[in-house]
């Protein structure tokens, strides 16, 4: 009886300090999951928003009347659309394609307008992850095939 008490102390003792290295290994593993979790959100809204920046450029451009303001239509409804959303684009670039407005009339066209966005991610210092994240989304629109143009 006396050699069970002691053989039972004895596994005691052999764990103690087992708590501490399961925390330090346990607590860094949790803390990068938590900001893969982040990475991703942050990664997929920009993504959603892009989207609809690039949709809302494309539809702004098809209603105008001249290929000029066609440009200039998409890339400020893009602009606004992303600020609207929240995204913060550390480079932003859109490309508005009008040639349609050059097509002659009762012929079928489309603006197409591709907005690019660099998303920082370098404040979440995930190992092996890049510091930033390049989105890009692309939109079309038809131009009414029957509207006057200038």
């Amino acid at each position: 009886m006396i050699r069970r008490i002691h053989d039972s102390r004895r596994r005691r003792r052999d764990e103690r300090g087992s708590a501490a290295i399961e925390a330090a290994i346990g607590i860094p593993a949790f803390g990068l999951f938590v900001a893969m979790i982040i990475m991703g959100g942050r990664v997929e809204v920009a993504k959603q928003s892009v989207e609809a920046a690039a949709y809302e450029a494309a539809r702004s451009a098809s209603i105008e009347r001249t290929q000029g303001e066609a440009i200039a239509a998409g890339k400020t409804a893009a602009t606004s659309s992303l600020d609207d959303q929240n995204v913060h684009c550390t480079s932003t670039d859109i490309t508005v394609n009008a040639v349609a407005f050059n097509a002659p009339l009762g012929t079928t066209a489309q603006v197409t307008a591709t907005v690019t966005c660099r998303v920082d991610l370098s404040d979440l210092a995930l190992p092996g992850v890049p510091g930033h994240r390049v989105i890009t989304a692309t939109a079309s629109s038809p131009v009414d095939a029957y509207r006057e143009r200038r």
